[in-house]
């Protein structure tokens, strides 16, 4: 997996493959860094503004079929609504995404364990009374600043839920606290899960490679739930992500 050039899905456009969690060795570990946190009404504000977009972009005709290139840009994940808000061409092979999140109180599942076919760069951003769970099959690196990074972030680990008999697995976690924008860089082929417990989450993804993987995979095209590799076959219940630690 460390190969870039090595296809890591067994059917290119699957949208719902799952590989064996008990084999499963991350490629890297996931590198996390607080960057700031706002007044309550502020950050309201910000998260709002973002999930509009893609509140919007469901109700769009124009956004929910495909285009001259091919790409629907709205799309649904198992974490939230997506919105491809910037789309690649010849001459620039990243793109980007936002993501209203689900509150995984009100759905009653959580999202699954998985990983991406290429490399992500996230930015989490809560409103009030939100709190995103960050999971991992590898502990985190968290970065930090002396004087200039302004909160640190609470991790802490459980055991992995709903893994086959005789399987245990280690989880590593920490929590996107309410009014925070933290980013993460994922590299390709590292797991992730993440988890909104509140009504007010969203991310701000950017893709910087989604073209080359897509051509790597052999794809027939950018889709979410394509360029995404599951470790579990259910989604696990609400109460293995929702109960954060005090």
């Amino acid at each position: 997996m460390s190969n870039s050039r090595t296809r890591m899905k067994r059917e290119a456009n699957a949208e719902n493959e799952v590989h064996d969690v008990a084999e499963f060795t991350d490629a890297a570990r996931n590198v996390v860094t607080p960057v700031l946190q706002l007044p309550a009404d502020i950050a309201l504000a910000v998260v709002n503004a973002f999930t509009k977009v893609v509140r919007d972009a469901k109700r769009s005709e124009s956004a929910t079929t495909r285009n001259k290139d091919g790409i629907t840009r709205f799309q649904t994940f198992e974490e939230g609504d997506v919105y491809m808000l910037e789309a690649p061409f010849d001459d620039f092979f990243a793109d980007r995404y936002l993501m209203d999140f689900y509150n995984v109180e009100e759905r009653g599942v959580c999202s699954r364990m998985h990983m991406h076919t290429g490399l992500r760069f996230v930015r989490m951003m809560t409103g009030p009374d939100t709190r995103i769970r960050v999971s991992s099959l590898s502990p985190f690196e968290i970065t930090g600043v002396t004087g200039v990074t302004p909160f640190s972030l609470r991790s802490f680990e459980d055991a992995l839920p709903d893994t086959p008999p005789g399987v245990e697995r280690t989880r590593y976690n920490l929590v996107v606290p309410p009014c925070s924008f933290v980013d993460m860089q994922i590299p390709r082929g590292v797991s992730h899960q993440f988890n909104a417990v509140g009504e007010h989450a969203v991310i701000d993804s950017v893709h910087p490679e989604e073209s080359v993987e897509t051509f790597r995979e052999k794809m027939s095209g950018f889709k979410m739930m394509a360029q995404t590799v599951f470790l579990a076959d259910e989604l696990p219940a609400s109460d293995t992500c929702a109960n954060l630690p005090t």
